[in-house]
């Protein structure tokens, strides 16, 4: 096994190479050298199980690993029941999205912590996961693989220790570890590589071996100010970080095949290119 590497939803390129529909991005994903694909429903579940179906059957062909990324709008740390209850069913949407397409990973936002404690938003968040566990299962849909994703704002839930405890509810799911995310809400605390590698024992430690070496991973250099998270840039940026050959060189040391999806602003095909030829080379 290897990591596979891809952007999430379209670069820039897609358009200036001609492209189009939907459809054809496994064309382009393979045109642009790479091999993992994050659809897009940020602000919704807008694909049907048809076209998504085909959407599946033409990765298959191209060896393209899809994955989706659920509505932002998720929010499963709310004080109020029925936006909890909304953001199970989003995530069922999500699921179902995703399975007819061949995948098995949606990303999830657990929420914000608002005016209520980490510890209150946390626990609201842990019954919420456990319901859309659930949910899936009712469904058939054993086989999905829910990714709490690290955030970037500091009033998000998500940061490290948060994510692993959601995800230490069920050996289904999967950490994503947005290294971009992380990098931002401690302002910079991602600078040596120990600090990269902390995160790979911490993820063991909590998690075991099994879902250490298949993580989900988004990654892209961010600005950052005082409240964390401001917005994403592209590889060329040289004032914010993280650096990626930090998490490539842990990934190949500690023998690791996660899904790496990049979210540069625009460039994100082109930049995770980078990044897979990088993990090319320094493999051999």
């Amino acid at each position: 096994m290897s990591a596979k590497f891809g952007p999430a939803g379209n670069s820039e390129s897609f358009v200036t190479h001609g492209y189009k529909s939907s459809l054809q991005v496994p064309l382009y994903i393979e045109e642009m050298g790479l091999d993992a694909y994050e659809y897009q429903c940020g602000r919704g579940v807008n694909i049907g199980i048809e076209k998504a179906t085909e959407l599946g059957v033409l990765a298959k062909e191209k060896g393209i690993a899809l994955s989706l990324h659920a509505p932002y709008y998720i929010s499963m740390s709310s004080v109020e029941e029925q936006k909890r209850d909304n953001s199970i069913n989003y995530i069922l949407s999500s699921a179902r999205a995703v399975n007819a397409m061949g995948g098995n990973r949606i990303i999830v936002h657990a929420g914000s912590c608002g005016k209520i404690t980490r510890e209150y938003a946390l626990g609201l968040a842990v019954d919420t996961m456990k319901k859309a566990i659930s949910a899936l299962d009712s469904e058939g849909l054993t086989d999905i693989r829910i990714c709490p994703e690290t955030m970037g704002k500091i009033n998000q839930l998500g940061d490290l220790n948060e994510v692993l405890t959601l995800c230490e509810l069920d050996e289904r799911l999967l950490p994503c570890i947005d290294f971009g995310h992380l990098n931002a809400r401690t302002m910079g605390g991602l600078a040596k590589y120990q600090d990269f590698e902390d995160i790979f024992v911490k993820i063991e430690n909590r998690l075991g071996i099994s879902r250490l070496k298949e993580f989900h991973s988004h990654f892209s250099k961010i600005e950052f100010t005082v409240g964390g998270e401001k917005k994403h840039l592209t590889f060329d940026d040289s004032t914010f970080g993280p650096n990626f050959e930090p998490v490539i060189e842990l990934i190949v040391k500690k023998n690791c095949s996660p899904t790496i999806i990049c979210e540069s602003a625009g460039t994100q095909a082109e930049d995770a290119l980078i990044m897979k030829n990088y993990y090319n080379r320094i493999k051999e």
